[in-house]
């Protein structure tokens, strides 16, 4: 394994990290995610992209192995620069394992065989080639996704101080498996923080990998520390879609903000479960009830167009005016004011609009 060509690759594609501190007998303690893995001399951290050399934590940096502009919806945000191309990247390796993971070719990479290991899809690049791309291609905003985007911060920090200089927004798609310490680091730099909330339940993290609270505390950090949040759970029959799993997620995004936009969306057979029971138009529908019964202003259903109704859709939480119009990854109308209100109450829409 230590000789695979695809380790030697990425061992040479890395730069020392900034997120860590150094222990007793060149032993380094990783700060990117809430593992916090202590690593010794020649071992990785538990999402194998972090590595201490000689007691000098290594992070991942100059190449990404996945490009391409798309629509902000997509990530999905639904109240930051509607209808906006994004330039998203990723890397490779996360710090859960996801057994219904959509991006596992390259999320798993040295965590799972079956994962793809050729070289061929990393593509080495500087932060100033990705800056000039973005720019030519007119693109507002600039977001870390496909894999875990905490775990190489160092290298998302260095091409969104960049885009920062070019006026271009800056969003993270995350797990939320934070540490205060990567949300100071970042908050110079980032604007979007997109966090999965998969289940309330601390069990049903620990078998992904990781734990729950963690991730509740990331929600209202980022929050507080002005960051613009929107929360997507995938809702997954049999794992976190009974009513009180549900109510209990509505009521904790409630408690911290009634307008952090929440996406339910729909599961399809993946990864390690392919015979996976599909999510109903009917599921999405009673989540979304929910999430509402619960006062929160902005609530989607997302992975099924067409079959949700007006669920794709933003309305006014004070008159119920259909402000932004959708279908799927598309924005058909978008009447919100330049200065972020409703054209007919005039109430103030919370989001990043400008």
């Amino acid at each position: 394994m230590t000789h695979h060509p695809l380790i030697q690759k990425l061992n040479d594609l890395s730069k020392p990290g900034v997120l860590y501190e150094k222990l007793p007998d060149d032993a380094v303690r990783c700060h990117a995610c809430a593992h916090q893995c202590l690593i010794k001399p020649g071992r990785r951290g538990i999402c194998q992209m972090r590595f201490n050399q000689d007691g000098v934590l290594s992070v991942p940096w100059g190449y990404v192995a996945g490009i391409q502009p798309d629509p902000i919806e997509k990530k999905p945000f639904y109240h930051f620069l509607p209808g906006s191309q994004t330039l998203t990247f990723g890397m490779l390796g996360c710090n859960f394992h996801c057994s219904f993971c959509q991006n596992w070719h390259s999320s798993q990479t040295l965590q799972d065989d079956s994962a793809d290991r050729s070289i061929q899809y990393i593509e080495e690049v500087k932060p100033e080639q990705l800056i000039a791309y973005a720019k030519r291609n007119g693109v507002k905003v600039i977001a870390s996704s496909y894999n875990e985007p905490l775990i190489t911060t160092e290298w998302a920090v260095d091409i969104f101080r960049l885009a920062k200089e070019q006026e271009i927004k800056t969003v993270f798609v995350s797990n939320g498996f934070a540490t205060p310490q990567v949300l100071e680091y970042l908050h110079p730099y980032l604007d979007g923080f997109k966090v999965d909330l998969k289940a309330m339940q601390d069990e049903t993290y620990r078998d992904l990998g990781g734990r729950l609270q963690p991730v509740l505390d990331s929600i209202k950090l980022a929050k507080e520390m002005g960051f613009w949040v929107e929360v997507v759970t995938l809702v997954i029959p049999g794992m976190n879609d009974k009513p009180d799993d549900l109510w209990n997620s509505a009521r904790y995004l409630q408690s911290v903000s009634a307008d952090i936009p929440w996406h339910v969306t729909a599961f399809h057979p993946d990864y390690k479960m392919p015979s996976g029971e599909r999510t109903s138009a009917k599921n999405l529908l009673q989540a979304a009830d929910i999430a509402q019964e619960a006062g929160l202003h902005y609530v989607y259903a997302g992975n099924l167009p067409g079959r949700v109704g007006s669920l794709e859709d933003t309305f006014c939480p004070q008159c119920s005016q259909n402000l932004i119009r959708r279908s799927g990854f598309t924005v058909l109308e978008n009447r919100i004011t330049a200065e972020g209100n409703c054209p007919q109450c005039g109430t103030k829409i919370a989001g990043v609009w400008a």
